[in-house]
């Protein structure tokens, strides 16, 4: 231990001695930050296999979009008549958030009607729909599910 101190203490002392002795200018390179490819709604390889098989749907996704006061929930589907349920205009959506304690609803406008996307559903294409996120009291990183009728998606990040 005390050698350890003592070599410490001598490299302290020599570092700013070297330095003085160098009149060279330092240049400072910029670091350049490189994206990620984190995903952190990836779900596990047999959640995917379960919404593939029994509701024909993958890609599920919930994402906070203008400012955070609503919460968009897409999938896209692989099998039309296995996702027919998640498009049904008889079935009520909810977004259940435990953390948050809240409930949230597809908000229906006048003239507009429900915002989501309730028209027959086709292999390969992605639908969508939305949540009214009053008060934002979902936040993005918090863990939901989703209900449509019978299909419940559990423990899906809000991005």
């Amino acid at each position: 231990m005390v050698l350890a101190i003592g070599v410490f203490v001598s490299t302290a002392h020599a570092q700013p001695a070297q330095a003085e002795k160098s009149s060279a200018p330092v240049k400072m390179v910029p670091v350049v930050a490189t994206p990620t490819r984190y995903l952190p709604n990836r779900l596990p390889k047999r959640a995917r296999m379960y919404f593939g098989g029994i509701w024909g749907v993958d890609s599920l996704r919930i994402k906070r979009v203008e400012s955070g006061e609503i919460i968009r929930f897409s999938w896209r589907v692989l099998d039309a008549d296995k996702a027919k349920e998640l498009n049904d205009k008889k079935a009520e959506p909810a977004l259940i958030d435990p953390q948050a304690r809240v409930s949230l609803v597809v908000p229906s406008l006048e003239q507009v009607g429900q915002l989501r996307q309730s028209a027959p559903p086709e292999a390969g294409k992605s639908y969508w729909m939305a949540f009214s996120n009053q008060g934002r009291l979902v936040k993005r990183g918090d863990r939901v599910s989703v209900l449509i009728g019978q299909f419940r998606a559990d423990g899906l990040v809000v991005e």
